[in-house]
C-alpha cells in the first residue's frame, strides 16, 4: 500500500513540477482517482491533455474529475471495474480519444454521444449488449467505434447501416 502512495505521489509531483501535459496513474492499485491530487495539480490542469488510469481498480470516476480536466483530449480507464461515467462526462468537450476496454459496462455511457470532438471510443471486452447507434452514428467527429468482445446481438449488428466515415470493431458471431 505504501509502495502504491508513493508511486502516486511521485507520477503527481512530476506532472506538476515539469509541468507536463500528461499523467499516468496507472498500475497504482486506486480505487477512486485521489482528491489530494486535484489540490497539488490545481495550477496545472488546464495543460493537462491525457490522463491514464489503466490498470487499476477505478469503481466509478467522480464528477469533479470532470469538471476539473476540461480540456482533456485522450482519456485511457481501460482494465477496471467501472459500470458507468459520470453525467459530468459531457464537460470533457475536447476529448477525442477514450478507452473503457476491460470494464464492467453493460451498458453504453450515452452521454458519450454529447462530446462532439470525440474520435475514438473503445468498449472492447465489456457487457454490452445494445448501444445507441442512431446517435452515435450523428457524431460529427466519431471514426473509430470498438465493441469487440461484447455480446451485442447478431439482429443489432444486422440492422446497422454504419456509414462509412466510422469504423465499427465487432467480433464475428
Amino acid at each position: 500500500m505504501a509502495e502504491s502512495v508513493a508511486k502516486v505521489a511521485r507520477r503527481i509531483n512530476a506532472t506538476a513540477e515539469e509541468g507536463k501535459d500528461s499523467l499516468d496513474l496507472s498500475n497504482c492499485n486506486l480505487i477512486s482517482f485521489p482528491d489530494g491530487v486535484f489540490k497539488v495539480l490545481s495550477g496545472v490542469t488546464e495543460n493537462i491533455r491525457t490522463v491514464s488510469l489503466a490498470d487499476n481498480e477505478m469503481k466509478t470516476i467522480s464528477a469533479k474529475f470532470c469538471s476539473i480536466f476540461t480540456q482533456l483530449r485522450e482519456l485511457d480507464l481501460h482494465g477496471n471495474v467501472l459500470t458507468k461515467l459520470p453525467d459530468a462526462v459531457v464537460q470533457l468537450e475536447h476529448l477525442s480519444s477514450i478507452d473503457l476496454s476491460g470494464n464492467r459496462f453493460s451498458q453504453f455511457p450515452e452521454k458519450l454521444t454529447e462530446l462532439k470532438e470525440l474520435e475514438r471510443i473503445s468498449l472492447e471486452g465489456n457487457t454490452i449488449t445494445d448501444f445507441p447507434a442512431e446517435r452515435l452514428f450523428s457524431m460529427p467527429s466519431l471514426k473509430v467505434l470498438d465493441l469487440r468482445a461484447n455480446p451485442v446481438s447478431a439482429e443489432t449488428l444486422g440492422a446497422l447501416q454504419t456509414p462509412p466515415h466510422i469504423q465499427l470493431l465487432v467480433s464475428e458471431p
